[in-house]
C-alpha cells in the first residue's frame, strides 16, 4: 500500500484519475511493443527468433546454409550453456543492448561481436569441438598443440563457419527472410496432396 500512496495522488485529487490513466496507458503501450517485438519469442530456442530484426536475415540464411544448422541453433553457439540463469540473463543483456541499437538505426553496416560474446562463443567452439582441439595424440609430436588451439579465436582461422564470407547490412536486399509459419498447418496445395493422395 505505501508503494501505491508513492506512485497516485490521494484520492479525491484532481490528478489522480488522470495519474491512474497514464499509468495504464504506460503499461499498455508497454505490453502492446512487447507484443509486436515478439518478446517471448526470445525466450525459445527458436532460430527463427532471431529474424525478428531484419538486421539478422543474412546471418539467419547462412547459418541455413551451413553444417551447423544440422547440430546446432543460434542459442547453441552464441549463448552460455553453462547453466540456465546465465544463459537467460545474458540473453536479456545481449537482446536489451541489440534492442536498442536496432531501434536506435545505429546498426554498423557489418556486426562483429562484442568482448563479452566472443568469449560465449569461443567456449562454445570449444565445448563441442573438445575432441579436435585437445587431442592429446599430437602432444608429444607438435609443440604447444593444445595451446595453439584454445588460446586463440577459433574464427581467426575458419572465418567462414557458420555465416559464410559475405557480411553486411547491403546483402540484406538479396536476402529473404523466412517467414513464421503456423506449423500445424499444412502448406501442400490442395490439387498437389489430391496428387500425391492418388499414388
Amino acid at each position: 500500500m505505501r508503494f501505491k500512496s508513492k506512485i497516485l495522488p490521494k484520492k479525491g485529487s484532481s490528478l489522480r484519475s488522470f495519474a491512474v490513466f497514464s499509468l495504464a496507458a504506460i503499461i499498455g503501450i508497454g505490453f502492446f511493443l512487447m507484443k509486436e517485438g515478439e518478446v517471448l519469442s526470445y525466450m525459445s530456442d527458436n532460430p527463427q527468433a532471431c529474424v525478428n530484426c531484419h538486421v539478422m536475415t543474412p546471418v539467419y540464411n547462412s547459418w541455413m546454409h551451413s553444417s551447423h544448422r544440422e547440430w546446432v541453433s543460434c542459442n547453441g553457439c552464441h549463448v552460455p550453456q553453462n547453466n540456465v540463469v546465465n544463459a537467460y540473463y545474458f540473453k536479456a543483456m545481449d537482446g536489451l543492448y541489440h534492442a536498442s541499437i536496432f531501434t536506435a538505426r545505429a546498426e554498423p553496416e557489418v556486426i562483429f561481436m562484442r568482448e563479452g560474446s566472443q568469449e560465449v562463443v569461443q567456449n562454445n567452439c570449444i565445448r563441442c569441438h573438445v575432441q579436435q582441439v585437445t587431442q592429446t595424440k599430437y602432444d608429444g609430436f607438435i609443440e604447444g598443440h593444445k595451446e595453439n588451439r584454445t588460446e586463440r579465436q577459433c574464427w581467426s582461422c575458419h572465418k567462414e563457419v557458420p555465416h559464410g564470407r559475405i557480411h553486411g547490412m547491403s546483402t540484406v536486399k538479396y536476402n529473404i527472410a523466412p517467414l513464421p509459419t503456423d506449423q500445424e498447418e499444412t502448406v501442400i496445395p490442395a490439387w498437389l496432396e489430391k496428387e500425391m493422395a492418388t499414388k
